[in-house]
Formats: structure tokens, C-alpha cells, sequence
């Protein structure tokens, strides 16, 4: 009997360990809402900052955040016109690098796409739209597809930064073309799964959001002008939402929480959040706010509140989860993006400001600040929280900070 018992619990360790490992790795945490479930973090910094653990050079150009899996971290980046993914201990040495492609060079040139790792397998999107399996051992590639010219789709103004979005055996991707405008793809083959015209406008830049319901599973994203709803089972397009901007510019994942959904773009457009129907046939407007217009930073929900800051509308805000009302307006540091982890929230702005602030509507209490000296380009890119460490990639350099 105990033999037969320890047996069974071994069996249960070894199923959990498995699931986990094949478990996708997604932009902007293990949500994908930017919220990361770390415990026990550091409340304040040291007045310098938070102590640099490490810090890695020689990444190439690039906009894309680390992934972790696999007792590794991945990282896109751009030597020359070529991209390779960069594979990197957790003490920040190089393991292996391997190219992918020709990346993104012109108007603010570099890697976009972060690495999604499945198991065994690694998927790269490049800004010129070709998606590429790799081993996530050591780069072997297992099939690669040009999305616009397979899939009829066109690059946008400024390349794709799509991030695929993986579960079970497919991965889906907005190659933005009249009939094939979102695909989901065999993942072990890349072969087509199935094809929707959805609204048969362009791609805009946005990372969807894949949506479990009772009665199916919603994959949501921006294209050109539209929020659009598609089962992800048969890609049947659902309902659709207007949502435009200057440039046609939707680069933040829209936000789900408890039937809700909050989308959300720059240039002055604003955020709208919709209401699902129970089985998410069809949506109706609860709210709309034209201050909450982050351009390509994102935005956290925690404990009924949303956290951000704006475009045009520069202020860090705090806006109620149900009503829309706005809790305060801060310009304590310049807009950018925000990550968030045990009450507190991340804040990274595009002047190179890193700080760490209370998530609490009562006011935008920035308790400790830094500036990162350390890389290069635009501070665009999303803070990763892993095991205690804070990741920032600043262009050509990934850096390690110490915030548990």
C-alpha cells in the first residue's frame, strides 16, 4: 500500500512537472495581462535603485522582452539587417545564438516579436511577417512560414509586433489580409488549421488575447480600425467594435476580467471597455475614456482598478474597473509602460525612468526611482518579473535587478 502510494505521487509529480514544461510562455507574463504573481517583492528600492544582479551586452537591436523557460532566457535581437534569438543562462552568459531571418530595419530598427516557448519548441515572428519553429535546444529550425505572401497579408508602416499566441496544437496570427486575415496554424507543422476574413483590414501591431468562456474559447484582437471577437475554435468572427486612431496604431493586448473587456490605443484615441455576452456572441459599450490613450505600454487591472498612463494624454492614471470614473491624473514621470507584482506597480517610462509606485487609487505614490543608464535606443520595451528579478531589455542590453 505505501509502495502503491508513493508510486501514485511520483506519477502525479512527474504529469505536473510535464504540464508545466509544455505550458506556453506568453508576452507580458503568465496571463498575458502584464500582472505577474510574484510574492514578498521589495516594498522600496536602496535611494540608488535596485541592485543590478547582472547585466548582458551585445543583444543586438531590439524592442522585444525576455521569455523564460526551460531554466533559460530567450531574446530576440538585430545585427546588422539579420535577427537571432539569444539564449541566455539565468547568470546572463550567452548559451548559443542563432539567426532567423532578415528583422525589421528601418524606421526604428530592431527585433519586435518576444519568443514563445512551447515545451521543445520556439516561435519567432519577425517585423517582415515570417513566423519560424525552432528547436528551443539549440535553434534547428522545424518549419517556417512567410505569412504575407502565404496568407495574402501586407507589413504595416512601422513592421509587425505581433507575439503569437500558442494553446494546444495551434498558434494563431493576423497576417491582415481580405480573406486570410487571422489564421490559426498546426504548431508542430505550420500547416493552416483554419482561416477567418474577419473585418479584412490590416494587422495593427496588437498581440491577441485568447479568452476561456464556459461555452468557448474568444480569441480577441485590434486590426486597422476594429476590435474584433472570433471563436478560436473554427475562427467565425463574432461580433466587431470600432476603434480607429491616426495611424491605425492598436499595439496593447486588450484586458478580461469578470465578463469584461478593456481595449485600449494611442494618438488620442482612448480605452473602451465592453461588456461580453455569457456564452461571447456579442458585445455592448459599458464606458469610454479618451484619457486612457497608452500607445504601446499597456495597462494592469488590479483589485478593481486600472493603472496606466497616456499618449497625447501624458498623466499616469488610476480609472475604475466598472465605472470608467478616474481616480487621479500624475505626470511624476513620464509616460510609458507599467508591469505589476505584489500590490505594486512597475512604472518604465519612454525618458528612461524606472519606478516603483503603490497600486492604490487613492494616489500615485511613487515610493522609489532609478534612471537605466545601462543600454541603448528607445525605453520601449516590457519589464519581465522572474524569481525576485525585475528584466529590462534597453536595446542591446538585458539587465538583471534585484527587487526581492
Amino acid at each position: 500500500m505505501v509502495k502503491r502510494v508513493f508510486y501514485l505521487f511520483i506519477i502525479l509529480i512527474f504529469t505536473g512537472l510535464t504540464l508545466s514544461s509544455q505550458t506556453p510562455t506568453k508576452w507580458r507574463g503568465p496571463n498575458g495581462n502584464g500582472v505577474y504573481d510574484e510574492t514578498g517583492l521589495l516594498k522600496q528600492w536602496p535611494a540608488s535603485g535596485p541592485e543590478v544582479i547582472w547585466h548582458s551586452v551585445g543583444l543586438g537591436e531590439g524592442h522585444s522582452s525576455p521569455a523564460f523557460a526551460n531554466d533559460m532566457i530567450y531574446l530576440t535581437g538585430m545585427e546588422g539587417t539579420t535577427g537571432y534569438v539569444y539564449v541566455l543562462s539565468t547568470f546572463g552568459g550567452l548559451k548559443w545564438k542563432v539567426p532567423y531571418g532578415e528583422e525589421f530595419h528601418e524606421s526604428y530598427p530592431g527585433s519586435r516579436s518576444t519568443p514563445v516557448i512551447a515545451g521543445d519548441l520556439m516561435y519567432v515572428y519577425s517585423g517582415h511577417g515570417v513566423l519560424t519553429c525552432m528547436d528551443a535546444n539549440n535553434g534547428e529550425i522545424k518549419w517556417r512560414k512567410d505569412i504575407f505572401k502565404d496568407f495574402d497579408g501586407k507589413n504595416i508602416r512601422w513592421g509587425v509586433t505581433e507575439t503569437p499566441v500558442v494553446d494546444g496544437d495551434l498558434i494563431f496570427i493576423t497576417p491582415g489580409g481580405t480573406k486570410n486575415n487571422v489564421v490559426a496554424l498546426n504548431r508542430f507543422d505550420g500547416n493552416l488549421v483554419w482561416s477567418s476574413p474577419a473585418k479584412g483590414e490590416l494587422s495593427a501591431y496588437c498581440t491577441p488575447l485568447l479568452v476561456e468562456l464556459p461555452t468557448r474559447k474568444l480569441l480577441v484582437t485590434h486590426t486597422a480600425d476594429h476590435i474584433i471577437g472570433l471563436d478560436a475554435k473554427d475562427g467565425k468572427i463574432l461580433w466587431s467594435h470600432p476603434q480607429t486612431n491616426r495611424w491605425q496604431v492598436h499595439a496593447n493586448t486588450p484586458i478580461y476580467y469578470d465578463g469584461g473587456l478593456f481595449c485600449f490605443s494611442g494618438y488620442g484615441q482612448g480605452g473602451v471597455k465592453l461588456e461580453l455576452s455569457a456564452d461571447g456572441s456579442s458585445v455592448s459599450k459599458a464606458w469610454f475614456n479618451d484619457k486612457l490613450d497608452n500607445r504601446i505600454g499597456g495597462m494592469v487591472l488590479i483589485d478593481g482598478y486600472l493603472y496606466g498612463s497616456g499618449d497625447n494624454n501624458r498623466q499616469w492614471r488610476c480609472v475604475d474597473w466598472k465605472t470608467g470614473e478616474e481616480k487621479y491624473a500624475s505626470t511624476d514621470i513620464g509616460k510609458g509602460v507599467v508591469v505589476a507584482a505584489d500590490g505594486m506597480l512597475y512604472c518604465y517610462s519612454d525618458r528612461g525612468e524606472l519606478g516603483l509606485a503603490e497600486a492604490t487609487p487613492a494616489g500615485f505614490n511613487m515610493v522609489s526611482q532609478t534612471k537605466v543608464e545601462l543600454g541603448s535606443g528607445q525605453h520601449w520595451s516590457h519589464p519581465v518579473i522572474h524569481d525576485g528579478r525585475l528584466y529590462l531589455r534597453h536595446g542591446n542590453t538585458l539587465i538583471a535587478y534585484k527587487i526581492k
